[in-house]
């Protein structure tokens, strides 16, 4: 029976499953910070929507000159928030990036230590079979007539 096979890079594997964690964990908080921003720029086209949907002519001037100020607001605002998010959806992007770039590293390093072991296995099945044909050489008599 062989012994088990040690992979010599075992800490390296683990070192990249922890980064790769990590990264994963980043990808899922960059796209709830993205989410959460697509929530508030969505709020904000909707309240600007229902804002120039009201009659604006049948304003006096002083409330006229408040509804102005108020879309104004509101589009400087719409403006801010659709910066932020197209930052966040850049962030999201390298974010995906990384944990996929993360992960084919990992997965690399599997499957090296998969090939490696079966390698091994086949190398201490062979030994073992010699030992065996070895051994049954060695108690063959022929028979004597």
């Amino acid at each position: 029976m062989p012994k088990p096979y040690a992979f010599k890079l075992e800490k390296i594997l683990d070192f990249r499953k922890q980064v790769e964690e990590q990264a994963r964990l980043a990808l899922a908080e960059a796209n709830r910070l993205h989410a959460d921003q697509k929530k508030i720029v969505d709020g904000i086209e909707l309240k600007k929507n229902n804002h120039q949907k009201k009659e604006y002519e049948k304003l006096s001037v002083d409330d006229l000159w408040l509804w102005r100020q108020y879309d104004e607001a509101l589009t400087k605002d719409l403006h801010a928030a659709q910066n932020r998010l197209t930052q966040l959806a850049l962030n999201l992007q390298r974010c995906r990036t990384d944990a996929v770039q993360k992960s084919k590293d990992r997965k690399l390093l599997e499957k090296l230590k998969e090939n490696q072991a079966k390698k091994y296995y086949e190398e201490e099945n062979l030994k073992e079979q010699k030992e065996y044909d070895e051994m049954a050489t060695l108690r063959f008599k022929p028979k004597t007539f």
